[in-house]
């Protein structure tokens, strides 16, 4: 079963990208190595009409027309995962995208004809009662739908986003005209953004701290060379700053726990013959980092950089202040 849930998946998924998937990138969409990804794709060439596109050394797959719809229509499964979603941002105070989720959800399930939404119907509503996302406990700071839809639409048409913002420790909102660059989504938001004309980096913007936004008339700036994903993983957190290489000690007792942890996207974990572990990356927001790692008090030895001690050490001396003046 497992198998033939994987060779389904892989044949949505070359139905459903027009460039086409390389054996690369089958592999690790599958989650298999690339020699059965290649028998995989054998056998869906079998069946399918495999189309094969040519783009210098570089090959990929694609098939050709689309699938029967007896292979595209949605399963209980699916569409309680996705009523799950919506329930979960929901909790998080996120409504502006759950609010898209659900348009989703709706539209997928109107497409449906009457016998099939009659027969996944009880079980998608015993998924729904015995099913819920996990919301950790962190900031729940809602954002207005029409913040979301100016800033995707400025996107889409290439031009600048005008709004006033209400930045730390300013008296009041400050006028901005900036060219989008990227939209970050979670239980914060943020406009990854330029101002036009400066020589500096991209900054972050709140999208809760915005006000009166709309589109602006001027043609945004060229941002071919920006990569979102690149940019993000200079940070441990959101917060961009001097990058810094660390180096993490999990202690033998809690590496088991570690190797099931992210720390950072382009970390890289090294097994220590004492039964340690050795995480290393390269990322700025010592502060954030610091914060993060006071979870895991007595099981980390932070071997460097110096700024991430130092920042370590003081929120320790705050916490053990705190507690002072708590008993005293």
């Amino acid at each position: 079963m497992p198998k033939l849930d994987r060779l389904l998946t892989l044949a949505h998924a070359l139905v459903e990208h027009n460039e086409g998937l390389s054996l690369n990138e089958m592999a690790a969409l599958l989650r298999v190595n690339r020699r059965t990804a290649e028998r995989m794709r054998d056998v869906i060439a079998a069946h399918f009409d495999l189309e094969v596109l040519q783009d210098g050394r570089n090959r990929s797959w694609r098939i050709a027309g689309k699938l029967g719809r007896m292979f595209t229509k949605p399963n209980a499964v699916e569409l309680a995962t996705l009523a799950e979603e919506v329930s979960a941002l929901r909790a998080s105070r996120q409504d502006a995208r759950a609010d898209v989720l659900a348009g989703l959800q709706a539209k997928v399930q109107s497409a449906l004809d009457l016998a099939a939404r009659t027969r996944i119907a009880p079980d998608i509503e015993a998924l729904n009662i015995a099913q819920r996302m996990f919301v950790p406990a962190g900031p729940c700071i809602p954002v207005a739908g029409e913040v979301f839809a100016v800033i995707q639409n400025a996107i889409m048409a290439g031009v600048m986003v005008e709004f006033k913002y209400q930045a730390d420790g300013k008296p009041k909102p400050e006028w901005r005209r900036v060219t989008p660059y990227g939209l970050v989504q979670g239980p914060l938001s943020y406009l990854i953004a330029k101002v036009p004309g400066e020589h500096m980096q991209p900054v972050n913007y709140r999208l809760d701290r915005m006000s009166e936004i709309a589109l602006s008339d001027r043609i945004a700036e060229n941002i071919s060379g920006f990569d979102l994903d690149e940019w993000m993983s200079r940070s441990f957190g959101i917060w961009q700053g001097e990058i810094y290489p660390v180096s993490l000690k999990v202690l033998t007792h809690a590496a088991e726990r570690a190797r099931h942890w992210r720390f950072h996207r382009n970390q890289m974990v090294e097994e220590m013959a004492d039964g340690s572990l050795r995480i290393q990356f390269a990322a700025g927001g010592m502060r954030e980092l610091a914060q993060h790692l006071c979870m895991w008090a007595g099981d980390i030895v932070i071997e460097g950089p110096a700024e991430l001690r130092s920042d370590y050490v003081g929120i320790a001396d705050a916490v053990l202040a705190s507690a002072h003046l708590s008993s005293g």
